[in-house]
């Protein structure tokens, strides 16, 4: 690792947990500054999944006012999250390097079209949900396949994943979009983290980049709450959008 490969990995995980703040998609940073500094394309996804585990458990925190009386909707889809968060940490694993960078432009574009669409998704469930609060914590069956069927993407390739599963929220459940939101944020953690849990045995970390994102992702996102509150978070969004359809169409024609 070379001092500019570290200041490019750590100005991403930076920018990554202050997106992720502000707006989502970090990972449409992280990942392709690892690319760049020539990590290969399996091992970047998992070593950013890794490294900005610490950007997710800070925003848990920050919301938890709003998960105050979520206890059994945790519980329940806090399982299904792990089963789905294992599942896509092993189907990862089981996928050669040569195809997944073969699909990652492709989950790139994905990613960059559910960020796109995001303040619409935030803004249909406000109209449906508005911002009440209610005391039935309770979640079916459904609800839970539901989540542990989306959390398997979450853990396969992160990036788009906090938009999915808000939008399922919303249909789901009748609550107020914070509320939502804050449910959605602590799911994120937990899918990432099953991911890790398995991740970690699998000797595809690079360990030093993994320690720079983790660092530098926590104070991004300390630093993402502010910026949100004053930098325009469309402008914000559509800067990342850019970025990730350019290194997707690198991909490609490489």
């Amino acid at each position: 690792m070379s001092v500019a490969e570290a200041a490019l990995v750590a100005v991403a995980g930076f920018g990554a947990g202050a997106v992720n703040a502000a707006a989502g998609g970090g990972t449409l940073l992280s990942f392709p500054a690892l690319l760049a500094a020539g990590v290969p394309a399996l091992t970047a996804n998992i070593t950013s999944s890794v490294g900005l585990l610490a950007g997710y458990a800070g925003g848990s925190v920050a919301y938890r006012e709003e998960l105050a009386g979520q206890g059994r909707r945790v519980k329940v889809l806090g399982a299904a999250s792990v089963v789905g968060g294992v599942a896509g940490a092993v189907l990862l694993l089981v996928t050669s390097d040569t195809v997944f960078r073969a699909v990652v432009p492709f989950l790139l574009l994905l990613a960059c079209a559910l960020l796109l669409v995001q303040p619409r998704v935030a803004a249909w469930v406000r109209r449906r949900r508005g911002e009440s609060v209610h005391g039935d914590d309770r979640v079916g069956v459904r609800v839970a396949l539901l989540v542990g069927a989306l959390t398997v993407y979450g853990s396969y390739f992160g990036a788009g994943l906090g938009v999915v599963l808000l939008a399922a929220l919303g249909i789901a459940l009748d609550d107020g979009l914070q509320r939502l939101n804050a449910l959605k944020g602590l799911l994120s953690l937990i899918v990432n983290a099953a991911g890790v849990a398995v991740f970690l045995v699998s000797g595809h970390v690079d360990w030093g980049y993994a320690g720079l994102l983790a660092v530098t992702s926590y104070a991004g996102g300390h630093v993402g709450v502010g910026l949100a509150r004053r930098i325009s978070p469309t402008a914000l969004r559509a800067a990342v959008v850019i970025l990730g359809v350019v290194v997707a169409v690198v991909l490609l024609v490489r």
